[in-house]
């Protein structure tokens, strides 16, 4: 039975009468189906595939067969030109059926507000960021709004998974989920990626239905592509229009710089021309996409502004200067094309350099073997996890801290981030004043207040900075041209190099009060490199097709002359160095390059490894190769070191990769960066620029039988102070964890006289373990109380009636008893003193410190220890600054029998995940 069949009868005739369809597409009924069986849903179609049509038809039929209140459907897209594109169809689609639509975003008119909040639509049509304006805003009655919302629609959901934009949808999606009395359906349209049932994962959220990747096959398609090479761009632009005079095309360019320049070739040469990229006013902007439809001999050269999935469904060609980084960009390019009967698909790439040529090849034959870049979920997304507390902090009266961790806890993005992380952060960020604790909720501090206050807080309401433009001139006042502000936070005085109009220049200062960067000639021979800016990384998996492409003996047919010339000049050039496996060394002008075609992040990674080895080197990476320079080095040298990355031990050098990320360009990856404190903000950048698993895993050759463990740099500072730790603890009131009580029927046996000690030591004959434990003065460490607990009963030794401990020394140095100790060298200090050695010990402490390196930044107290490893407090109330007071209390006792019986059940604890006995001590 087809689905359309399950539409509602009021539905099915509009499809037919108003969209003139007589049936529905594969995509469509399999993914009807679906969500009319109340699934979430990630559909893949290609470009203008039908996704959705797919998504909505069964939502507006469920919307027809059920009343709703406020909004019951929202349609979510990652850019504002792609909702206005959708608009007229959604409107057509919701008004046909008697429904309604309304499009909010940042160029909607305060009083459609107004109107929409007074009578709301039954579909919304909006961004997270306004999503987020809505949430925020005290204009707006979220819990009225949203009660009754039962669907979210995500566009283009390939585009925001795995980025802060997609982990601020998913906290947004997840606190409208608290707000609806349903357990609201996700659908996710998404072009084809290599890891849909990960999306899908992601996008669920703490949905508790159930979920389906809709991926019908489809029929191959024929696609036409063709590689141009011009060293010149003036001549690739005048190619360009004559390739474009009398059609329409979209040209795509890599930068906006270069969108200006090619633009402004192709006027010249006698093309109707339109720029469009983010730098572009909207008008402007506007005006582009209005005449663009409506005219038939134009070119829009831009940025990927139009690689989603905006609808130009007359659209004849795509250009592509150089080649996009991803075969996902390629597709879903090339997919703006073909959409008319008779029409095929198509690319033109126009490359200046060779390395182009063998970019563009790479992606073409990816995309010919069906091969797709997977979506990369970051789980520990800290940038937007910062957003969102000072996004809460800035609702109606705060947050409690509580209240914000079980919320942000349950968002996919951020759940590899521990609670005591968390606090750590929230601690940091009240004495750094960007947050203030209030009537024990978190409400925005002055800090944040004076950094995003403007404007009503509009800086807050995204993830992302809006574009500024900097002056670029010498000093003598020479103006050389312009840089976007995103480019210019990542320059260093002194430091930076790059290149602007054709020429390498050197930062001499940025002075931010006035948006200028002064810059001097670059000296002859100084290269831009990475160390000033953020690298442009392409992947290992692209950059290792190159290689295979350069060393094999292929020459693809859809290449043209030139760029076949250019192609087999490299091959040639190259031939007696490269190896179709790890590539290749040579020697050139004193330094040694190793080409590994690796990938930005893993030669990145590479370049740090080889310093540790020589620190004498200096390593330069790119895509393709690194550089080394240096004393002693040589190729027989590098070969070496190489072989000597290959031990696993190498990369489990924990010290080594912490100094690295201390090291590494203080780049400013996120706005909300200046708010995070260090340890965050290292890890941040140590995400981005290194690959130490991917580095380790091409050096072995495959995938290691045995990963090393590797962490990416979390923490490189010290364990909190105490001072810190009590604030922590502060913060945590209203939050407290069940308390970890005594078994009051577990036998406690108070020693205090020496007969009562020989039986205790004969007693323990035959024990295998023992928690044990101390309690001594503070200031001079004198022994006050001992406490041993064995399987069945607890003893509690008090040296201060038992003067002679001698009894105790067989059984602390029997071998076939282990110690349970936390922190064992402050006991063997104290029983040292009595001349008591303690082995074989297994210490919590340090096993804890192993197992749970970078989990927990609270450090490794016994209190913090059993937080984390039963989800049970550790009462110290009892504790007392002289326990040479007596009669101890029962409550007191019964404490200190729990310090030692709790070591017991850690034991066991650290035993499951595989601690050996005595490996501790």
């Amino acid at each position: 039975m087809s689905v359309f069949s399950r539409f509602s009868p009021r539905l099915q005739e509009a499809i037919v009468a108003r969209v003139g369809w007589s049936s529905l597409r594969p995509v469509q009924e399999e993914a009807g189906e679906a969500i009319l069986d109340g699934m979430n849903v990630v559909v893949l179609a290609a470009t203008a595939g039908g996704k959705t049509e797919a998504a909505v038809f069964p939502i507006l039929s469920h919307l027809l067969q059920e009343s709703t209140d406020g909004v019951a459907a929202l349609y979510l897209a990652p850019i504002k030109a792609l909702l206005n594109n959708q608009s007229e169809r959604l409107g057509l689609y919701t008004e046909m059926v008697g429904l309604g639509a309304f499009v909010w975003h940042g160029d909607t008119a305060d009083h459609e507000r107004r109107r929409f909040l007074q009578e709301p639509a039954e579909l919304l049509m909006t961004t997270p960021e306004s999503l987020e304006v809505m949430l925020i805003s005290r204009r707006v009655d979220a819990k009225e709004l949203f009660v009754g919302l039962r669907f979210v629609v995500v566009d283009e959901i390939h585009a925001l998974a795995g980025t802060d934009r997609g982990a601020h949808l998913m906290s947004v999606i997840e606190r409208l989920a608290d707000l609806s009395r349903h357990d609201v359906q996700r659908v996710g349209l998404s072009a084809t990626v290599g890891n849909p049932n990960a999306i899908l994962t992601w996008v669920q959220g703490t949905s508790k239905r159930t979920g389906k990747v809709v991926d019908p096959s489809e029929k191959p398609v024929s696609r036409q592509v063709l590689i141009v090479h011009r060293p010149d761009l003036r001549a690739l632009a005048g190619d360009a229009a004559h390739v474009a005079k009398g059609i329409k095309s979209l040209f795509f360019c890599q930068t906006r710089s270069m969108t200006e320049v090619v633009a402004e070739h192709m006027r010249r040469a006698g093309t109707t021309v339109f720029v469009h990229h983010s730098a572009v006013s909207r008008e402007e902007r506007q005006l582009a996409e209005e005449r663009f439809n409506h005219g038939s001999d134009a070119c829009i050269v831009c940025t990927s502004t139009l690689e989603l999935g905006i609808d130009f469904g007359d659209l004849d060609r795509v250009l592509q200067a150089e080649a996009p980084d991803t075969v996902s960009s390629f597709l879903q390019r090339m997919g703006r094309t073909g959409r008319r009967p008779g029409q095929t698909p198509n690319t033109t790439f126009f490359c200046e350099t060779t390395e182009g040529v063998l970019q563009a090849t790479a992606l073409v034959e990816m995309a010919k073997a069906g091969w797709v870049e997977d979506v990369e979920i970051n789980d520990r997304c800290w940038p937007v996890l910062v957003h969102q507390v000072l996004a809460m902090a800035l609702s109606s009266h705060g947050v409690p801290m509580e209240e914000a961790w079980v919320h942000l806890s349950r968002v996919p993005d951020f759940r590899g981030i521990h609670r005591a992380e968390f606090d750590r952060l929230i601690g940091w960020m009240l004495r750094d004043r960007s947050l203030l604790m209030a009537s024990g909720r978190l409400v925005l501090g002055p800090k944040a207040e004076r950094r995003f206050g403007r404007r009503h807080f509009m800086e807050l309401y995204a993830v992302f900075s809006s574009p500024q433009t900097y002056t670029v001139q010498t000093a003598s006042g020479q103006a050389v041209g312009s840089l976007n502000q995103g480019f210019v936070d990542r320059l260093v005085d002194g430091v930076s190099c790059f290149l602007l109009g054709g020429r390498p220049w050197a930062v001499v200062s940025v002075q931010h009060n006035d948006r200028r960067v002064v810059v001097e000639a670059a000296p002859g021979g100084r290269k831009p490199t990475w160390s000033g800016f953020l690298p442009q990384f392409l992947s290992h998996v692209l950059c290792q097709r190159i290689l295979a492409l350069v060393t094999s003996a292929d020459m693809p047919a859809y290449m043209g002359a030139e760029a076949a010339t250019a192609f087999a000049a490299y091959r040639d050039a190259m031939n007696n160095i490269l190896g179709p496996l790890r590539g290749g060394i040579e020697v050139v002008n004193g330094e040694v390059r190793w080409w590994t075609f690796a990938g930005g992040r893993v030669n990145a990674t590479l370049r740090h490894a080889l310093e540790a080895v020589d620190s004498s080197w200096k390593a330069v990476p790119d895509n393709f190769s690194i550089s080394v320079r240096g004393e002693n080095v040589g190729v027989l040298r590098l070969k070496t070191a190489i072989a000597s990355l290959t031990d696993p031990e190498f990369w489990e050098n924990e010290q080594l990769w912490r100094r690295v990320a201390a090291s590494l360009p203080s780049y400013r990856l996120s706005k909300f960066q200046p708010l995070m404190p260090p340890w965050i903000e290292r890890e941040i950048l140590a995400h981005y620029l290194l690959d130490l698993a991917g580095a380790w895993r091409w050096l072995a050759g495959a995938e290691p039988a045995r990963a090393p463990a590797i962490e990416l740099v979390r923490d490189t500072v010290s364990a909190p102070t105490g001072q810190e730790l009590k604030e922590l603890a502060a913060l945590r009131q209203g939050a407290d964890l069940p308390r970890m009580t005594r078994d009051e029927s577990r036998p406690l046996h108070w020693v205090n006289s020496a007969e009562a000690l020989v039986a205790m030591c004969d007693a323990l004959r035959g024990e295998r373990t023992l928690g044990l434990d101390v309690e001594t003065t503070i200031e001079s460490r004198a022994l006050c109380l001992m406490q041993i607990a064995t399987e069945s009963c607890t003893y509690l030794v008090d040296p201060l009636e038992v003067t002679d401990l001698a009894p105790l020394a067989n059984v602390f140095s029997d071998p076939d008893v282990v110690k349970i100790i936390h922190n064992a060298d402050f006991e063997r200090a104290v029983l040292s003193r009595y001349e008591l050695k303690i082995e074989p010990v297994l210490d919590t402490l340090v096993e804890s410190r192993r197992l749970r390196a970078g989990e927990d930044e609270w450090g490794h107290s016994l209190k913090s220890v059993c937080e984390r490893e039963f989800g049970l407090t550790l009462d110290k109330s009892e504790q007392t600054s002289d326990w040479t007071k007596r009669p101890l209390t029962d409550a007191q006792r019964a404490y200190a029998a729990l310090d030692s019986e709790v070591l017991l059940r850690l034991h066991e604890r650290f035993a499951a995940l595989g601690v050996s006995e005595g490996a501790g001590g």
